[in-house]
């Protein structure tokens, strides 16, 4: 069960009550007719557009659309009260069988509560943490981990078929500059005076690891060409 779907339904059916009874067009267009939450507090649980979505073919303002709206929905059990409000929503409380049946729905579907196959089997590649190993980890890349797998789970609660995908983008000209960075900063940990150039990491969080690998191999890649060290010093960066 959806309470806003049902709502909407009976919206709908109540539009098409007026249309038969002339207070509205025939054959309006009810495909932008929506239910969601109000905004703001204190407005009721509920807010539809449908006088909204109708004024234009129904040829009337707005609100008094909605007016002859709220006459016919308070008539609805599952309503409590509605009124006009703005350029002419119609704010709903809900009737507590609303929510009672809703309460059964949940306890009769357990933890199937929701559930939806709404993307039909499609797949779904989601992408998420992916964290640059050229920086340093932030909070930033633990809320992506916890955002993105929470994202998946419910793709899949809703009947796609989610990859979870994880880039490690360890590779390529970036990780080249990586290492070219950190032997500047290993060569600045065993006491030389550098230059970073303009396409080089400036951040200072090379310089522990500078010191972490002059700590591990000493000297041994400060002297010799750039085809020799690039590479493991890459692997350590």
């Amino acid at each position: 069960m959806n309470a806003f779907a049902e709502i909407r339904a009976l919206v709908l059916d109540a539009i098409e009550d007026l249309s038969r009874s002339g207070v509205l067009p025939r054959g309006v267009d009810t495909s932008a007719v929506t239910v969601q939450p109000p905004r703001g507090h204190g407005r009721g649980e509920m807010a539809t557009n449908a006088a909204l979505a109708l004024a234009r073919t129904a040829g009337r303002p707005a609100r008094e659309v909605a007016a002859v709206l709220v006459e016919r929905v308070r008539r609805m059990p599952e309503v409590e009260a509605a009124e006009v409000a703005g350029p002419g929503f119609v704010n709903l409380r809900m009737a507590p069988v609303l929510w009672r049946r809703a309460v059964c729905a949940a306890l009769q579907a357990g933890s199937d509560y929701g559930r939806s196959q709404l993307g039909a089997g499609q797949s779904v590649n989601v992408e998420f943490v992916s964290a640059n190993p050229t920086g340093p980890l932030h909070v930033g890349h633990a809320r992506g981990a916890v955002y993105g797998d929470a994202l998946a789970s419910l793709l899949a609660f809703c009947g796609w078929r989610p990859t979870r995908e994880y880039y490690v983008n360890d590779a390529g000209a970036q990780v080249d500059t990586l290492a070219r960075s950190l032997h500047l900063r290993y060569r600045e940990a065993l006491g030389e005076t550098i230059e970073l150039p303009p396409d080089a990491y400036p951040g200072d969080y090379l310089q522990p690891v500078g010191g972490a690998l002059a700590n591990a191999r000493g000297e041994e890649f400060r002297n010799r060409p750039e085809a020799e060290w690039l590479g493991p010093v890459r692997a350590f960066a």
